[in-house]
């Protein structure tokens, strides 16, 4: 579903499901939101111990992998797009091109509720270019700059 909320559009993970085509155990946004189309959105992970990933990314100490916050980012840079680009964009693959200036500062585990703050700085074509800053708290957790393909199926 997407609401309209003061300071933007809102998608919640049934919809999410209908735009990207990601699902579980590696869909990593619960929802989007104040998506500002074209512009920016904040997607939302509540991190549990639960994740399947925490079996085997040290157990006695579980830390949600840094590859997984990137592809966090990604899946909400995913849904800004097909938010910006409307219905006939729902579902295509979109493959990364480059990870940049990638940076983890701290880690994320359970219990944690990752906000993850996606800018586009440009697209030509197909081709989309994002920054995106991971807080937890308003603490900066992780960051990095990352270029996609979106592919016509």
């Amino acid at each position: 579903m997407v609401n309209e909320t003061e300071t933007g559009k809102e998608v919640d993970i049934n919809r999410i499901m209908e735009m990207i085509p990601h699902r579980y155990p590696f869909l990593m946004v619960d929802k989007v939101v104040d998506i500002v189309v074209n512009e920016s959105a904040v997607g939302i992970k509540n991190v549990t111990i639960n994740e399947p990933f925490f079996q085997g990314h040290f157990p006695q100490h579980p830390v949600m992998p840094g590859v997984l916050i990137i592809e966090a980012m990604a899946q909400t840079a995913a849904v800004l797009v097909v938010s910006t680009l409307g219905p006939a964009s729902e579902g295509k693959l979109v493959y990364f091109m480059s990870v940049d200036e990638a940076r983890f500062r701290k880690p994320v585990g359970p219990g944690d509720q990752l906000h993850i703050h996606v800018t586009k700085e440009r697209s030509r074509g197909n081709v989309w270019k994002f920054r995106a800053e991971a807080k937890v708290n308003d603490i900066l957790m992780a960051e990095a700059v990352y270029a996609a393909m979106i592919l016509d199926n």
